[in-house]
């Protein structure tokens, strides 16, 4: 059996890194692949992580090596303890994401092992692990990701009980916004907090809204995300559901991501809350890519 060198990340590793990264990428979301930069660029800070990035005090990325193939790879982020640091993260640690070829489960043993090994050096007080790379959608274990979630439990880490759907719609078969299904009601667009806010309008009052974001690229910098967008929300007061309300206002949203040749749209649903939102988004089109286990940790006290 060839041995297997477990050592930090150089920068000679950077373009088998990222070859890692793009298979699992690609796993999730067809045809999409991130650069070199974007992946050097996480290692270093999470730009599109804007709440908790901040907080991280250390970062470590690993590779296993074997025969000069980098054939795994896992990035590390330590938490700080000051006040500004939500309680669910002060003083943990976490794999932000953990990729190795499938089959090169021995070379993802031994750095799932270093890397347990430098968050006790860290001190952390929980330990948690995560898949999420620097793409839209990738985040927890996604089940098309098998093998990485095999790997965590070898090493003695535990899915949470949350899990997501991840779903896409082609945008050209989503409704479109049409009349009002009620009298009085408008549509406003504007700037929500994170993209383009469409809000029904009632009476003066907001009764729902639909925020969509277009264009995924970071401004060019993710080429190969050209023609993908994401809802950020969808939301109806509950004296007002079931009229209509939420497909009329997807409808609007889908008629301005068919101005910016948007192609495809990704959505979330939260499984076992109802599952309402899955029928509701199944209903208009959208399918499942993946589901996604999240919340998965460690006991600290437990040996390597």
């Amino acid at each position: 059996m060839p041995s297997i060198e477990v050592r930090p990340f150089q920068r000679r590793d950077r373009e088998q890194l990222t070859a890692l990264v793009n298979a699992h990428v690609e796993a999730v979301l067809p045809g999409v692949a991130v650069s070199v930069n974007a992946v050097l660029s996480q290692l270093e800070r999470d730009p599109g992580e804007t709440i908790v990035d901040p907080w991280a005090v250390d970062r470590a990325t690993f590779v296993a090596v074997v025969r000069d193939a980098v054939v795994a790879a896992a990035h590390l982020v330590r938490y700080g303890s000051d006040g500004r640091v939500s309680e669910s993260y002060r003083d943990t640690a976490e794999i932000r994401w953990l990729v190795f070829a499938p089959g090169a489960d021995a070379a993802a043993d031994a750095l799932v092992d270093r890397s347990v090994v430098a968050m006790s050096e860290w001190g952390a007080a929980r330990m948690y692990a995560d898949g999420s790379l620097p793409a839209p959608a990738i985040y927890g274990i996604p089940d098309v990701w098998p093998h990485v979630a095999d790997a965590l439990r070898r090493g003695g880490f535990a899915p949470g009980e949350r899990v997501e759907a991840v779903l896409v719609a082609d945008v050209a078969a989503l409704p479109r916004g049409g009349p009002s299904p009620l009298d009085g009601l408008t549509v406003r667009r504007a700037l929500g907090g994170h993209a383009t806010r469409f809000s029904a309008m009632l009476d003066g009052r907001v009764v729902g809204f639909f925020e969509v974001q277009a264009d995924l690229t970071a401004g060019g910098a993710l080429s190969r995300l050209a023609g993908w967008a994401d809802v950020w929300e969808l939301h109806v007061e509950e004296d007002m559901r079931r009229r209509g309300i939420a497909t009329w206002l997807v409808g609007h949203g889908a008629d301005w991501l068919r101005l910016a040749r948007a192609e495809r749209l990704v959505d979330y649903a939260i499984l076992g809350e109802g599952d309402a939102h899955l029928a509701f988004a199944g209903a208009l089109g959208f399918r499942e890519l993946t589901r996604v286990a999240r919340g998965w940790s460690r006991p600290v006290t437990a040996a390597p």
